[in-house]
């Protein structure tokens, strides 16, 4: 098995002698007081500086403290100029450069390319504070300021474009960000085990440009290294059945008596669904010494079959314990991608999270609010990562399939920790979750077998036998949780994988009944087996069981609660067929979506791989293989978000021309099954859904060489991610991961 030096055991540097700062410095004037001359590390973000570890930036800066590193932060200086980014000179080792906790264009502009008009993490919510495209402006401005000086670059927008990459918001395939920054190296992923790692060599005056052995780093190298073997990606893909997975240590004689994992059941032809495996690996050939080249850039700018291709295989190599290097051309630069880090350990997550947070804003902001800190102040994060392998979102792709997570006594070390400090705590904890609520100590019964696995998902199309469903260590927490003196409520703030939860009937009793604030989150995201097997999303036959259940427990708790269901308009594989058949179901079910969310094709998810090339990268791809229906036209997006908002009298125009071309007139009226009436209310029908004002699509500069966008595809509104409410419901609940 791999492993990977403990983190808290390096050396510390010699500032440690320092100890650790009450914030770590953003000015001059706070290095003096803290008796520095100089920072060894400085951080730059788009986001504010909330010394909280739901931030990234601040659980790298006080990891990097730890070590023993005087670390400074840069936060969401004015990009305008070069000035801002010499506030407190320069650093000893290195910069370091995030956009913050999101993508700066996912934060900036909607799924329908509209300009959003707050920011939740900066002060007063204000927009506008952070430029687009961040980790490019920053890096920029950083050499102007400082020409020599090491830029490392990471954070979601960095790790999510460290290859060629579709980029939405310019409608075309943009270069590794890596080049486009002009950095010195990529750090992808959570990333306290690169940084670590890098500071410590960069500070024994080992240069930057020989730190190529990290995993979970990306940088620009020419040629292939002594030792090394190049594979082309193009030899390694075929299909195979996704269920059942093969088992990567049957015997000889197993295999020959099973027959091979891509054949196809005789009849059934393209009915099975195919999924990524690889051949068998090459004879004699280290895979810790082999490296499989990708298209190069210039291949997928130009055919979104390649890029298609790349997509996938570069799916394929992300669990860390069988992923190999890649490689892919820029022009006459190679870019190198180390495979991702090893998960964190228990011990060592406990120790990030139990480092000296003040778990508040810096003072510089006075009294003014910042939202995102507000909404997550009393919450906790009690593991990391995500085996869902949805295909629309890329938390596998930053954090890793392989569930990383905290002891019990970290997690009840912190709510004490927050009942005792944090100001305006009321006895509510908003969130014991992550990435999904219901993964806390849930892994592979095998550690062989989760090394070995190319697989993308661990539940989908049904959950995998080799999986430990067991969620009795997350009930114990919550019951110890919500028995400490001074917790009067501990709520799930996180979204429930139910068909994850359904296999645990303690569970769901337990979350019903003591964990619910009256709505509980739940994401079928739709009800068409067409858009949700391109999602990798299970039927829903789960969520009816599961809803069952959670009615029954709520019942015998005296309770009146209610299941909260998210859906996506316009994924790709959506008809508009599928769009209507889910209204009627909304209907049907007397759910009235507040605000809708449409799917947004960000950086690296296969499915805007499915987006760009109209393939699905879930199946080997070829020029023949199967194409995917993606609803990408302005008109077809809108009806698909008007048909989630049926009831919206502004809607029904539109709706019925869509009804009369699908030929279902029978919808039409005013009947209990059909979906819109015949009548048009006065004042109404003239602002449909996309047309409620806003402002145009288009890029915040920057003080970089002008950008001249394309005509707007796009003149309507886009919508936050919606809440859906239940009938008589005044307000929908929470916040969606």
């Amino acid at each position: 098995m791999q492993t990977a030096r403990e983190i808290f055991s390096y050396r510390k540097y010699w500032a440690k002698r320092f100890g650790p700062a009450p914030f770590l410095p953003v000015s001059r004037e706070e290095m003096d007081e803290l008796g520095w001359d100089s920072c060894d590390i400085i951080l730059v973000t788009g986001d504010a500086y909330v010394d909280l570890p739901s931030f990234g930036m601040a659980i790298v800066g006080r990891v990097l403290e730890s070590q023993g590193f005087r670390v400074g932060i840069i936060a969401q200086p004015d990009w305008k100029s070069a000035e801002a980014f010499k506030t407190l000179g320069r650093p000893n080792l290195f910069f370091g450069i995030s956009a913050g906790n999101m993508d700066s264009m996912v934060n900036r502009y909607t799924a329908d390319r509209r300009i959003r008009s707050d920011d939740a993490y900066t002060p007063g919510g204000a927009a506008g504070r952070r430029p687009d495209r961040s980790v490019i402006v920053y890096a920029q401005r950083v050499r102007e300021a400082f020409v020599a000086v090491p830029i490392i670059i990471g954070g979601i927008e960095a790790s999510l474009r460290r290859i060629a990459h579709y980029d939405y918001w310019s409608d075309k395939v943009r270069r590794s960000i890596l080049l486009d920054a002009k950095a010195d190296l990529l750090v992808y992923g959570n990333a306290e085990r690169q940084v670590v790692e890098i500071a410590h060599r960069l500070a024994a005056k080992e240069p930057l440009a020989n730190i190529t052995d990290v995993r979970g780093t990306a940088f620009v190298r020419n040629g292939l290294p002594e030792g090394w073997t190049e594979l082309d990606s193009a030899k390694l893909d075929t299909p195979g059945a996704l269920n059942p997975p093969v088992n990567p240590y049957a015997s000889e004689e197993e295999m020959r008596a099973s027959p091979p994992p891509n054949a196809l059941p005789q009849g059934e032809g393209e009915s099975v669904i195919n999924v990524v495996q690889l051949h068998k690996r090459a004879p004699k050939l280290d895979r810790e010494k082999t490296v499989v080249r990708l298209p190069a850039f210039e291949s997928v700018s130009k055919d979104s079959i390649l890029y298609a291709h790349a997509s996938r295989v570069m799916h394929v190599e992300t669990n860390p314990g069988n992923a190999r290097a890649l490689v892919q051309r820029h022009g006459n630069r190679d870019v190198w991608l180390n495979p991702p880090p090893l998960p964190l350990a228990t011990k060592e997550m406990d120790g990030i999270y139990e480092l000296p947070y003040q778990r508040l804003p810096h003072p510089s902001y006075g009294k003014e609010k910042i939202p995102a800190y507000e909404m997550i102040r009393f919450s906790i994060s009690i593991q990391r990562g995500c085996f869902g392998g949805c295909t629309f979102c890329s938390i596998t792709e930053h954090e890793g399939r392989i569930i990383q997570n905290r002891s019990e006594e970290s997690v009840i070390r912190e709510i004490e920790t927050i009942r005792d400090t944090v100001p305006g705590f009321t006895g509510v904890i908003s969130d014991l979750g992550g990435p999904t609520a219901n993964m806390y100590r849930i892994a592979c019964k095998s550690r062989e077998i989760e090394s070995a696995c190319r697989l993308p998902s661990c539940v989908y199309p049904d959950i995998c036998q080799n999986l430990n469903t067991d969620h009795s260590s997350l009930v114990k927490l919550y019951r110890r949780a919500r028995e400490l003196p001074g917790i009067k409520k501990v709520l799930i703030g996180s979204g429930v994988r139910y068909d994850l939860a359904i296999e645990s009937l303690e569970y769901v009793k337990e979350l019903v009944t003591h964990h619910v604030g009256g709505y509980l989150k739940i994401a079928p995201e739709h009800s068409r087996e067409g858009p949700l097997s391109k999602m990798m999303k299970p039927g829903m036959g789960a969520y009816y069981k599961f809803k069952e259940l959670f009615d029954k427990y709520s019942k015998e708790a005296g309770k009146e609660q209610y299941l909260i269901p998210y859906f996506i308009a316009a994924h790709p594989g959506t008809t508009d067929e599928d769009m209507l058949e889910l209204a009627l179901w909304l209907k049907q079910n007397g759910f009235r979506a507040d605000q809708v969310q449409a799917f947004l094709p960000s950086p690296m998810a296969t499915a805007t791989a499915m987006y760009h090339s109209g393939k699905n990268p879930l199946r080997k791809v070829t020029r023949d293989s199967e194409r995917v229906l993606v609803p990408k036209g302005l008109k077809q997006r809108r009806l698909h978000k008007a048909f989630l908002r049926y009831h919206d009298a502004n809607n029904w125009p539109m709706l019925r021309a869509a009804l009369r071309r699908m030929h279902r007139l029978d919808l039409i009226g005013s009947a209990k099954h059909q979906l819109i009436p015949s009548y048009q209310p006065v004042g109404t029908g003239q602002v449909h859904e996309g047309r409620r004002g806003g402002k145009r699509f288009a890029t915040q500069h920057t003080g970089l060489p002008k950008f001249t966008p394309k005509k707007p595809k796009s003149a309507h509104v886009g919508q936050r991610p919606h809440k859906t409410l239940h009938p008589g419901s005044p307000t929908g609940s929470g916040k969606r991961r």
